[in-house]
């Protein structure tokens, strides 16, 4: 399926935005058909089937998370009416700037007239993250394990959680806990890791994950355009519905689903542990938090 990408940035930024354009070009990347750089909305925006919503107001030293919701609320504000205005009512937008879920959920509200479940956030990442942690400890392919859920906010309050996660191990599926035995690395250093790993990438590359999150994108869209495989869920920042795991009616929380039809749905009934009750509570109590402060922005913007 041939692909047009539509570049917006600020127009600043459009020297820099060319480079990026020629790069795609010099790829010669055989399903990419077009490429268009642009600093308007209305060329960016236009009939959208795909929304990738990547910019947004970076916490620099000093900023209280209070600071980062304002400046970020005006942001996705905006595209959020630009949607409603320019693109197709059944455009697909998945927000990436972080604090992902908060501005996604922001970003709906803007867009009254695209229903909320067209949007969503991404802890791909995340959930790829924790797959390469237990690949990595295991000494398998990150292809050979699945079914690992990021549970709330993409932040480090997430819960990673394996205790549905299987993984393949001399060509037959058994549970990650029952192929580790190593009840304390997946209570403790797993999750913080996993939760940690954005900050240490920072650490090393003195930047943000690039190549990583890029991939998670992509895998992210082509789940919701061409489904997820049969036995397996991935991790979606959706909204939820009150209904699911307890978490409360209309937080953009991060769920396992699966995906059919370009239509998610939370995967119901998973049994939850005290363990993983009292860490999926803790992330929801941040999201509600967040979307407070948030909305008090919104609502004065």
């Amino acid at each position: 399926m041939p692909i047009i990408l539509v570049l917006l940035d600020i127009t600043p930024m459009m020297g820099v935005l060319d480079g990026v354009l020629m790069e795609l070009q010099d790829c010669a990347l055989p399903l990419l058909k077009d490429v268009i750089a642009t600093d308007k909305e209305d060329v960016a925006f236009k009939d959208l089937d795909v929304a990738i919503l990547v910019g947004s107001m970076p916490r620099r030293d000093g900023m209280e998370r209070k600071d980062l919701l304002k400046a970020n609320v005006k942001i996705f504000k905006c595209q959020g009416a630009a949607l409603e205005k320019y693109a197709k009512k059944s455009v697909k937008v998945i927000v990436v700037g972080n604090p992902a879920n908060t501005n996604c959920l922001t970003a709906s509200k803007s867009a009254p007239s695209i229903p909320k479940e067209n949007f969503s956030c991404l802890t791909r990442l995340d959930h790829n993250r924790a797959k390469a942690q237990i690949a990595l400890k295991l000494g398998v392919t990150s292809d050979d394990v699945k079914n690992v859920i990021i549970w709330g906010n993409h932040s480090s309050t997430q819960y990673p959680d394996v205790n549905h996660a299987k993984v393949k191990l001399q060509g037959k599926e058994v549970g990650v806990y029952e192929a580790l035995k190593d009840d304390s690395w997946l209570k403790g250093e797993f999750i913080t890791t996993v939760q940690q790993r954005g900050a240490a990438v920072i650490k090393a590359r003195k930047l943000s994950s690039a190549m990583s999150a890029a991939k998670a994108i992509c895998d992210h869209v082509r789940d919701i355009w061409f489904g997820t495989p049969e036995g397996e869920f991935v991790s979606m920042g959706v909204v939820s519905d009150g209904n699911s795991y307890g978490v409360p009616d209309d937080l953009l929380y991060s769920f396992p689903v699966t995906v059919k039809d370009k239509t998610w749905k939370v995967v119901e009934g998973l049994p939850i542990n005290d363990f993983s009750r009292e860490k999926m509570d803790l992330t929801a109590k941040e999201l509600a938090e967040e979307k407070e402060t948030a909305f008090e922005f919104l609502s004065s913007a």
